[in-house]
């Protein structure tokens, strides 16, 4: 596993009007009652805000135009997969992934959101929820990368 690098990635924590956060059920998992904010993966040469805004209306349906970027994370944050995915996402080639995440104000409205944007789609339900509920909302193996996401963005949010 420490010859394996991390996957460039982003995500968006996309806020309402009212201060709430956007999260989608994954598709593919079907294990849990887990929901995360929208993150995707960085195209080679992609910059990180295009990356950012591409993945957030592939995911969301969310376009931006809609979108308000208002700041990226200090740092990347990694994370590595448990020992029981390495080697069965991306090819193989990743122990994890290291994010940018980014802030992001959505002044549309709920029926700008379509999970159905993109071909396969990742999310099949979605929902506002609290920021500070969001830690215990995601799989557990990144609980530590939304608790310093939040507390990055909590003042901003």
């Amino acid at each position: 596993m420490s010859e394996l690098g991390y996957r460039p990635c982003v995500g968006v924590m996309l806020v309402n009007s009212e201060g709430r956060v956007f999260v989608g059920r994954r598709i593919d998992n079907k294990e849990g009652d887990w929901w995360q904010m929208p993150q995707g993966g960085v195209d080679e040469g992609e910059d990180l805000k295009e990356a950012a805004l591409r993945e957030l209306a592939e995911e969301t349906g969310a376009q931006a135009a809609h979108v308000s970027l208002i700041r990226q994370t200090e740092e990347p944050i990694r994370y590595d997969l448990p020992e029981e995915l390495i080697g069965k996402l991306w090819g193989g080639k990743y122990r994890g992934q290291e994010q940018v995440w980014f802030l992001a104000r959505f002044s549309g409205t709920d029926d700008d959101i379509d999970l159905q944007a993109h071909d396969p789609a990742e999310f099949c339900d979605w929902k506002w929820v609290d920021a500070e509920q969001l830690p215990d909302l995601i799989v557990p193996f990144k609980k530590r990368v939304y608790r310093a996401v939040l507390e990055e963005f909590r003042a901003l949010i």
